[in-house]
This record gives structure tokens, C-alpha cells and sequence, in this order.
């Protein structure tokens, strides 16, 4: 076997070890579940949807967009939010 030759970021950590700074985190269990939780929240935030627009409707996304100064699928994403918000109401 090859003897591991440590990087700097790996020689800093072997040595705040070996100087005995490292601590054991209390009720680790409950941290990691806390994590892992919070991770699958974060992954489960964004689903990708597919949608059909007329040409001259995501035209017209794509220059108010520009205006905006952002990604089109932010723009649009962003309009979906402020509709589910109830801060973009359909008007008669």
C-alpha cells in the first residue's frame, strides 16, 4: 500500500487533532437526524416542472425578464410564488 501524502487543509486538521481540539458533539444522534432533515427539506424545496408556452407568450417572459435583469426561469418561477402568495391576483 501507497503511503498517503496529506494535503495542507489534511496536515492542519491531523495536527488541531493531535493538539486535542477536536470535541465530541452532545447528543450526536439528534444532530445527525436534525441534518438529515434539514437536507431533505432543502433537496424536496425545488421540483422541476415542464410547461407549454405560445412563442409569443415566453417572448414576452423573456424581454420582461430582461428588464428584470434575471433568469427567465427565475422570472417565472417568481411569478408562480407571488400567485401562490396571493400577492398576484387573476383580474375579471
Amino acid at each position: 500500500m501507497v503511503p498517503h501524502e496529506f494535503d495542507v487543509e489534511e496536515q492542519e486538521l491531523l495536527a488541531s487533532y493531535e493538539r486535542e481540539e477536536w470535541e465530541s458533539i452532545p447528543k450526536l444522534e439528534e444532530e445527525v437526524q436534525h441534518y438529515r432533515a434539514y437536507a431533505a427539506a432543502t433537496i424536496a424545496k425545488n421540483r422541476l416542472v415542464s410547461i407549454d408556452l405560445s412563442r409569443d407568450d415566453f417572448q414576452e417572459i423573456e424581454q420582461k425578464a430582461r428588464e428584470k435583469g434575471i433568469p427567465c426561469q427565475k422570472f417565472i418561477a417568481d411569478i408562480v410564488h407571488q400567485f401562490v402568495a396571493g400577492r398576484l391576483v387573476e383580474q375579471p
